[in-house]
């Protein structure tokens, strides 16, 4: 570990002034945008090879986090027909996805291009903050939506509206930059104890306890006896979903929050400590990013036969020919709905076996 001499009087000063004022409420005025801000310069001054290593691990994520999410989107948004809440809940995510991705080449080149410069620095600041509320809410909302069309499929069927959808993602949307910006601009002095509780309660454990308590609750529907096979694998798809949200929930997010937590009451944290768990805690929350495409797989259907098919055009297979589709046109002769007739035979048969997407 590296000492206060090679530090630097600068950097040993913000590195202890961005403690204490976000612990114990010192007299400082920093409003606890400028202390993350200057949190990179404090990681590269005292760690150089972790700051490094940090560089290779956000780069992989922004490639892969690219790639998955800029397939995903172009899925969801020019291959799926019907716009479902769910559909509707998932593109949000994706769009978070994606800016979660683009915030990160963002912050390294303002550290490298503009070092010391809070203006540059808030855009890659906020949309980090900003697009993790979002995920955690959009997630939230996608594992509600799925008990909800999987387990009580009449009672909500009125909620389960795609303009409700809407209009809950322009919420999440406002909610999330409403809080965001009130929080990093409030000063670090005033023991600012009490809103890291009351953020960490409302956007974690709260949700948390949401996605728990349906996973649980869909379990208990999967052991009800006379249960036909197509309801079943229903259920079994939706309780996958929830376990991977609360996978996710538990390795990205719950390191970042318990961090939050444990310095706003143990100021006696040692400075270097907090350093280097909050830039793991937030490494780990850019991975959701990455681990997000998962849940995509269990929201339709179709999505992973849709994905595969893509591959297959691309890697030269033919096309299926007019023998191997059935046309929307003589859809009106036959007895199935427009949206199975049209689709290919590998989804067609994913969606007998599963059922029509609620």
């Amino acid at each position: 570990m590296p000492s206060a001499s090679s530090m630097g009087p600068w950097a040993t000063a913000t590195l202890n002034a961005t403690v204490v004022a976000w612990t114990n409420g010192s007299v400082s005025e920093t409003p606890l945008f400028h202390l993350f801000a200057r949190l990179d310069e404090e990681l590269h001054t005292a760690f150089p090879s972790l700051w490094l290593a940090l560089l290779v691990v956000h780069s992989t994520i922004f490639l892969a986090g690219l790639v998955l999410n800029g397939l995903a989107l172009y899925v969801f948004c020019c291959r799926t027909r019907a716009r479902t809440p769910s559909v509707i809940y998932t593109i949000n995510l994706v769009v978070t996805d994606l800016l979660v991705g683009l915030s990160l080449p963002t912050r390294f080149a303002v550290f490298y291009a503009a070092p010391g410069c809070l203006h540059c620095a808030f855009p890659h600041v906020l949309g980090y903050f900003l697009n993790m509320h979002c995920s955690i809410l959009f997630l939230t909302c996608i594992c509600v939506d799925r008990y909800l069309a999987i387990v009580q499929p009449e009672g909500s069927r009125r909620w389960r509206q795609p303009a409700c959808a809407r209009a809950v993602c322009a919420f999440v949307w406002l909610a999330a930059g409403a809080v965001t910006l009130s929080v990093l601009g409030v000063t670090a002095s005033g023991r600012p104890c009490c809103r890291v509780f009351a953020l960490t309660v409302l956007e974690f454990l709260l949700p948390l306890l949401v996605i728990s308590v349906f996973t649980g609750r869909i379990m208990c529907a999967l052991s009800r006896p006379g249960l036909l096979r197509q309801g079943r694998q229903r259920r079994v798809r939706a309780m996958q979903l929830l376990l991977t949200v609360l996978v996710i929930f538990l390795v990205c997010f719950t390191p970042f929050h318990a961090r939050q937590v444990a310095v706003a009451l143990w100021p006696s944290v040692p400075p270097h400590t907090s350093l280097v768990a909050y830039h793991v805690a937030v490494t780990l929350s850019s991975l959701n990013s990455c681990l997000d495409p998962i849940v995509y797989c269990f929201v339709t259907s179709g999505f992973q036969a849709t994905v595969q098919g893509l591959f297959r055009q691309r890697g030269g297979e033919p096309e299926p020919s007019n023998g191997d589709m059935i046309s929307t046109h003589k859809s009106t002769k036959g007895s199935g709905p427009p949206h199975i007739l049209n689709t290919g035979p590998h989804v067609l048969t994913q969606q007998l076996t599963n059922g029509p997407e609620p």
